[in-house]
């Protein structure tokens, strides 16, 4: 429709994913029924096979170029992320860890916090120290530093994680890993 805006390419790679485990699940009913060795059953699993890896194949050269024409607006993801009081974990793992508050309790206080800003109107990123300690006296100043969206982000660093440095490492990989499949 002429009035859509949001992109289509994501939405229908995002389908084709029930496609894919469908075929993952009857290959899966295949094998469980199988005795030790090879039977006529295994005859079955190259349809769905076949389909997935076209499946994929297909995916990902549409992907690449929806993603070679993309453009991304980072003051509308940023502002978006200031919408669901992203960093609440961060402030329990606060209390817990900086002000040395049971985690059931430091996720008790983080529950009133988040009710405090929905009543102002605002995401729990944007309150201030005064607002934050009328819940509990014991928090610090320090405690703007894990409530800030991007310190937030970048607290996310294992492998797969959200951080601007994890972020690039799976950027680089698969970078490397689309040249050599190209070829």
């Amino acid at each position: 429709m002429p009035q859509k805006k949001n992109p289509d390419v994501p939405e229908l790679l995002r389908g084709k994913t029930g496609r894919v485990y469908g075929n993952l699940i009857s290959l899966l009913t295949v094998l469980k029924g199988l005795p030790l060795a090879y039977n006529k059953d295994m005859q079955e699993d190259k349809e769905g096979v076949f389909d997935s890896v076209e499946t994929a194949d297909i995916s990902l050269r549409i992907l690449n170029e929806a993603l070679a024409t993309m453009t991304v607006n980072s003051v509308n993801m940023e502002q978006a992320c200031q919408v669901g009081h992203l960093s609440a974990t961060d402030l329990a793992d606060y209390l817990a860890r900086e002000c040395d508050i049971p985690f059931r309790d430091a996720y008790k206080i983080t529950g009133s916090i988040v009710v405090q800003a929905e009543k102002l109107g605002i995401d729990l990123s944007q309150m201030s120290l005064e607002e934050l300690k009328v819940a509990d006296s014991r928090i610090g100043e320090d405690v703007l530093e894990y409530l800030n969206l991007r310190n937030s982000m970048d607290a996310r660093n294992s492998q797969g994680g959200t951080s601007s440095k994890s972020t690039k490492v799976q950027i680089a990989y698969f970078k490397e890993w689309l040249e050599n499949y190209e070829q």
